[in-house]
Order: structure tokens, then sequence, then C-alpha cells
């Protein structure tokens, strides 16, 4: 299977199934000297772990990351890195009833006509505990943004119908409540809305919004690899994403030049921006302000109410998910879009250097 690999020079290749041994990544190209043990990676990965509330999947997995290459003594050696997470509390026999059933909203059609097998214990390469290696990659990732003073932060936009507006943001909410919203007055009636729909066996979606602060000016190319192009190819590789959008997105084809414009200014030392329409993007290139893209998250697929479908003998059915399943996928997936950001902006970061040549004299002539 080929597609398991993203980056060029900081380049991330994850492995294993949801029923499997474990899960990981392969993480090659990440510079020497970088200050990264297992309690950093574990941090980020506790933020998508399973069980935090009632609002995600009852799997038990406390995902404890294994260090086993690349790293000595606290710190990065320059070689391949690879992580990984052993499953602990696989349930396949909940499975048993889709072995021959495609589950509406799954990969799993798509997938048996493209391989003609499938996985079927919890969607096995599909499923979203495949993202663990995404997430361990991106503490990898965020560890070297960190040396170059750049921060990226996620969160939840939107819950279902439910969403903050832009002047409503407090920061400090993020982690007071259940959905990593920026505010928890939103969160309180996002918790009703999905408690209703859990009682239903229903599920909902969400936006999620990441910001990364700290970019220079000029990563990116101009034409195929763009900024905005590359997030937008890391985000929708989500299995759960079926959009992204960069500063004002859709919102800009509503939009006059003349307010869709953002003016630039200087203080005679730097250039700024006086709005942030582009969201940090301009022509592929970031453009030194803050990168604004978010997420659209769909409403999780497996839900234990009756669906149509078809199974694999091409006849007409019924099925019922059994299973551990979220009610929504929003809250888990915000560590993840972080995570793919702040991976590509890694990989972005060290292929910009090569871009001038006084910056290759620095390294090589300069003591």
């Amino acid at each position: 299977m080929s597609g398991s690999s993203f980056g060029k020079l900081f380049r991330i290749t994850t492995w294993g199934e949801s029923h499997g041994a474990g899960i990981g990544v392969v993480i090659d190209g990440c510079p020497a000297g970088i200050l990264l043990n297992e309690d950093m990676i574990q941090a980020f990965l506790d933020r998508r772990r399973p069980g935090q509330s009632k609002y995600t999947t009852k799997r038990s997995e406390t995902d404890a990351v294994e260090i086993l290459s690349g790293v000595f003594e606290g710190k990065t050696t320059g070689t391949p890195i690879s992580l990984l997470v052993r499953n602990q509390d696989q349930r396949s026999r909940d499975y048993g009833n889709i072995a021959h059933t495609f589950r509406p909203g799954h990969a799993d059609y798509g997938f048996f006509e493209k391989y003609g097998f499938r996985d079927y214990r919890g969607g096995g390469r599909s499923s979203g505990r495949e993202t663990i290696g995404r997430v361990a990659a991106g503490a990898v990732a965020s560890a070297l943004l960190r040396e170059l003073g750049i921060s990226v932060r996620a969160y939840s936009k939107s819950i279902g119908p439910y969403t903050v507006p832009e002047e409503e943001y407090n920061f400090s909410e993020i982690f007071e409540n259940s959905f990593y919203l920026p505010n928890n007055d939103t969160a309180e009636k996002a918790a009703e809305y999905v408690s209703s729909l859990m009682s239903e066996c229903d599920s909902c979606g969400g936006v999620i919004e990441c910001t990364a602060e700290g970019l220079p000016a000029g990563l990116g190319e101009p034409v195929f690899d763009k900024l905005d192009a590359l997030l937008a190819q890391a985000v929708m590789s989500i299995g759960a994403v079926k959009g992204v959008e960069i500063g004002d997105g859709f919102r800009a084809s509503a939009s006059v030049g003349s307010k869709n414009n953002d003016p630039f200014f200087t203080d005679g030392k730097k250039i700024y921006k006086k709005t942030n329409h582009a969201g940090g993007s301009l022509g592929g290139l970031s453009d030194g302000s803050t990168l604004v893209l978010r997420a659209a998250v769909k409403p999780t697929s497996s839900i234990a109410r009756p669906q149509d479908t078809v199974n694999e003998a091409g006849e007409n059915t019924e099925i019922v998910v059994k299973g551990r399943h979220d009610p929504l996928i929003v809250p888990r997936a915000v560590v993840v879009v972080e995570s793919m950001t702040a991976v590509t902006l890694a990989d972005l970061l060290l292929q910009n250097m090569c871009s001038r040549i006084e910056n290759i004299r620095k390294i090589y002539t300069e003591n």
C-alpha cells in the first residue's frame, strides 16, 4: 500500500492497524540536537486518547508511547525516529456483523473494490486510530518549531450548530471543557446537543481551527507546493475531514477586492498587514502574519441505529454498527489537525533553508 508517507525532508511514515499489535510512525529527516523525550510525545497523545469523557469512545487504551530509535540522552540524534504505541483493548468480536457488509460513511466499500480484501476490525488501516502515528510525529515537529520560536495551536471552533464567534474566544478555557472550545458557555450548549444525539444513537461534526504564530515570510512554493495547498493535503488526509479553508476561505468569494486585500505597512524595520483575510498565505507563500486554517469534520459514521446498505454478495441489507465509537470526532481530532499542520511547517522550514545562496554560505563558509 502506497500513500503512507508525507513530507520531503521532514518525512513521516505511519504504520499499523486498529486491531493489530500496535500503531506507530517513523520520522526521517529530523535534525539532531532537539530536546525530546517520551513525556513530551505522550502529552500530545493524551489529547487524542479515547475515554476522556462521556463524549468519546469507551475503548480503554493508555496509548503509551515507546521511543525505539533516534533519541539518545534526551536529544534527537539525526537518525530515523521510530515511535510505537501498542494496542491493548481490541474487541474484534464487536465487528463480526460487518465482516461482509459495507458500513455507510466508511471506507469499507472503496477499500474492498481497490484491494479485493479488507480488515473489517475497526476499519484496519482506515481506522481513526491510524492518527496516533500522526500525533506522535506532530509532537516531534512541534519540538522542532519551538526551537525556532514558532507555536501551533488548534481548538474546536464549532460543535454541530454551536459556533464560538471570534470576539468571544477565551483561549484559557480550551482545556476546561470536553470539546476543546475556547468558550465554556458554548461548550455547555454543545454538551446538551451532543447528549441529545447520543440518546438517539446519532452523531455530529464540527469545525476545528488551527493557528501558527512566529512563521517567517516565504515558506512554501509558488506553484504546486504552495503553503496552503500542502496544508490542505495534510489536513484533508485526516479521515473525517471533508473540507479545509485558509483565512476567510469561502467567505472571500462573497467579498470584494478592496476589502479582501490586506494592506501592508511598516514600522521601518518589519513589514506587517493591517488585516489578515488571507490567513497568512499569499500566492502560496507565508506572509509573516498568523497562519489561520479551519477543517470541517463530518459526523461520526459509526452509529448504533439501523441503516440501509449492501453486502459483499451484492445484496441489499440493513446494518446496526456495534462496538465503541465517539458520538463526535471533533475533540479528539483537534490535536490531529494541529499535528499535521506542525509536520507540514517543519518540512517547509527545512526545505526553505536552501532557497538562497547566502543561507547555504552561512552553513558551509562562515565560522
